[in-house]
């Protein structure tokens, strides 16, 4: 009899434990984010610290982690340095950008924060606090305890969005935004990104995309692997897909460099192409727009390829122009490009291509820049190493400025 009761009270245990887990859990952990019009940087917000105080950062897709200028924000109670060789230290120098840290003689852990946008790297210390994040369930903020990032001196700030103190890093590190958040809370290794030319979010949490985003659109995701860059062990952090084969208007370039593995940067403006595949890539588009009478005007900085925008047609997609279509692992898995992404209107009677020269030998031969991201619903699964995308928003009528916080008042 004494032993029935116990196991009695044993799952009455064990099942108050879980609703109260399941009630203090989740489903998705939401960031907003506002695009710069004067840097084009992306730029979210966080809390931290005792008292939680709000602070924006520059949005960083492969940063491999969170670094802000401690010495201009709150004295936090609750922040604390972590020292050298212990078990945290070692958990965020788990890949080579670290390594030359782990050589310091001194006693608190010293990791290596680097403005990505000026490419302007130095020494800082790292750091835990409490972290807060925006629920959508539950209509608050969520906190994660013992958060680990890093500090970094005020001269770091130098090409970031006035106001921002540091930047968020998304990247493929263990000591990343995504990848805390997981930890923390139990929950799969995964976040969607939606940017916009205003408005827009990143979702953390198990299922973010239905109960954000529809069923409908989160359902309509290709998936293509996350792969490396050969020979780039700086950029491990990065994310980066393959790219087979380029059209355009369904015709296929002809390229005698293979695009191998191409990044997707937040930090880069717009799309990046090596030389020669850009010059070929430029010859083809212009022979394109040319059969769908376009005409081609003088070029404005930074752009190489310009056009008069009258008597171009609008459509739901944007401006009527050639699309560009990124071939992945099969001409079944196509990434495609249409003039909302394509084309960037610089005046009223000009649009550019928005597509640069990224030079001769870069570490990626291509580099999909934010404009080319914004208004696309992008799934970072990183446990599965792959990437959900789905069509242009546009195309179902809806932008990612659609899913801003601020839609949620009330619910």
């Amino acid at each position: 009899m004494a032993s029935l009761l116990q196991f009695l009270l044993l799952i009455l245990y064990l099942t108050h434990k879980s609703q109260a887990l399941s009630f203090h859990l989740p489903n998705a952990l939401v960031l907003p984010i506002t695009k710069d019009v004067t840097t084009l940087q992306y730029v979210t917000r966080i809390h931290r610290g005792t008292p939680l105080v709000p602070i924006n950062l520059v949005v960083d897709l492969g940063g491999p982690f969170i670094w802000t200028d401690c010495a201009s924000t709150h004295v936090s109670s609750s922040s604390r340095l972590i020292p050298n060789r212990s078990i945290k230290c070692s958990r965020a120098k788990a890949h080579d950008f670290e390594i030359k840290s782990s050589l310091s003689s001194s006693q608190t852990c010293e990791l290596f924060p680097e403005n990505r946008v000026t490419r302007v790297s130095t020494r800082g210390d790292l750091v835990e606090d409490i972290v807060a994040v925006q629920s959508k369930a539950a209509g608050s903020i969520s906190t994660v305890n013992d958060f680990l990032f890093s500090c970094g001196p005020t001269f770091l700030l130098h090409g970031l969005v006035g106001g921002t103190k540091g930047m968020l890093g998304l990247g493929r590190t263990r000591i990343s935004l995504p990848s805390q958040i997981s930890t923390a809370l139990n929950t799969a290794q995964k976040f969607t990104v939606c940017l916009s030319s205003s408005d827009g979010i990143i979702a953390f949490g198990e299922g973010p995309n239905d109960s954000i985003f529809g069923t409908e659109i989160s359902r309509s995701l290709m998936y293509t692997p996350l792969v490396t860059n050969p020979g780039d062990e700086y950029s491990i952090q990065d994310y980066f897909i393959g790219i087979k084969s380029i059209k355009i208007n369904g015709k296929l370039l002809s390229l005698e460099t293979s695009l191998g593995a191409s990044k997707l940067s937040t930090i880069v403006a717009y799309t990046t192409m090596e030389s020669t595949i850009y010059g070929t890539f430029i010859r083809a588009y212009v022979k394109a727009a040319s059969s769908m009478n376009m005409i081609r005007v003088a070029s404005v900085a930074p752009f190489g390829l310009c056009f008069n925008s009258k008597g171009i047609d609008s459509t739901h997609e944007g401006p009527k122009v050639p699309i560009i279509e990124l071939v992945l692992q099969s001409e079944t898995v196509m990434w495609r490009i249409f003039g909302r992404n394509s084309m960037v209107q610089v005046s009223k009677e000009v649009m550019c291509l928005g597509f640069l020269d990224g030079g001769l030998n870069p570490k990626a031969s291509i580099v999909l820049g934010g404009y080319q991201l914004e208004d696309m619903l992008l799934q970072f699964e990183m446990g599965t190493s792959m990437l959900g995308f789905g069509q242009l928003l546009l195309k179902r009528q809806t932008t990612c400025s659609n899913f801003k916080l601020d839609s949620w008042a009330g619910e």
